[in-house]
């Protein structure tokens, strides 16, 4: 299949701003590379749609208070205990934040009727890898809790996220596999399995396609401690030796991403270990592309689907 039209004219922008002396993001240093990001999303993400509730909050955490910002459907009553998805947003777990992954945690909550909580974790380089993985668990554990009072039924809760937010949700629902609470469902969106960058659709597209080579290494190099992190299944969670007893998974590719095969593989992995697994591949989307709802219309049904494969195991 080709690429999507519409992918293809977010790639010629990306390339007609660069070649008109925008940065790319591998060669700034982490603070501007943070603003570039926030500055070009409004040039592709549609308006936020309204929901019953959205608050932001703290949640304790091993190294502070985590912020979190806390969603409730449109047309949900207040005091109803509603199903929750812990939201992961993606940016190489160095950049990305609340406000950048904001309509898609309101687009999540209102397609599938259950609330959303958008944690901002600890990113690199000032918090190195383990401490993402902490602030994703310490919210899981905050909500199962009790949420701070808030209305959300701990037994059914589930975990999601996009890409560096995809690969924590993964290792969240390892985490949770051990040591509880008792996670529903994961969805996971071009999540990030693996660290060692090895697989045919890295080669094939880690250029020209966003996502290229040279931001992943950058976002490596800021994350991890060092080389001996890339196979802690914790960084890469494709090489956890045993998936068994984890919670059903569905799991979203786009064709013209460089993680599109570790994310497969993961899902194989799943299958394979007896774990209920649905995959998609959106096959002419890139990298990224769920938070272009303004540009790419496959994001906004990538969006609904999601929502609804989280819905039906929540219920």
């Amino acid at each position: 299949m080709p690429i999507d039209p519409q992918a293809r004219a977010v790639l010629e922008a990306i390339a007609r701003a660069e070649a008109e002396g925008r940065p790319r993001t591998e060669t700034l240093e982490p603070d501007a590379a943070r603003d570039l990001y926030l500055e070009t999303r409004a040039a592709v993400t549609p308006e936020a749609p309204d929901v019953a509730h959205c608050e932001d909050a703290q949640v304790p955490g091993p190294g502070g208070e985590i912020p979190v910002r806390y969603y409730r459907p449109a047309g949900s009553m207040a005091g109803q205990n509603l199903p929750v998805l812990v939201y992961y947003h993606g940016g190489g777990w160095v950049f990305g934040d609340l406000d950048s992954h904001d309509v898609v945690c309101r687009g999540l909550a209102n397609a599938g009727r259950f609330a959303v909580c958008s944690v901002d974790y600890r990113m690199g380089p000032e918090d190195k890898f383990p401490a993402a993985v902490e602030d994703a668990k310490a919210v899981v554990d905050w909500l199962a809790a009790g949420a701070g009072g808030r209305a959300v039924d701990a037994s059914r809760l589930a975990v999601g996220g996009d890409s560096a937010g995809g690969n924590l949700a993964a290792v969240v629902a390892l985490l949770a596999r051990e040591k509880g609470p008792a996670i529903a469902y994961q969805a996971l969106i071009y999540p990030a399995t693996s660290m060692l960058r090895d697989t045919p659709s890295h080669a094939e597209f880690g250029e020209d396609h966003l996502l290229t080579s040279a931001m992943q290494i950058w976002c490596q190099n800021h994350y991890l401690r060092g080389p001996e992190d890339k196979t802690d299944w914790r960084a890469s969670p494709l090489l956890a030796e045993d998936l068994t007893g984890l919670a059903p998974a569905y799991v979203l590719t786009a064709g013209f991403d460089p993680l599109r095969d570790e994310a497969k593989a993961y899902a194989e992995r799943l299958r394979a270990a007896g774990v209920s697994t649905t995959y998609r591949c959106f096959e002419g989307q890139i990298h990224g592309f769920i938070t272009m709802g303004k540009v790419i219309d496959a994001a906004n049904e990538a969006i609904a689907e999601t929502a609804g494969q989280v819905a039906a195991a929540l219920v």
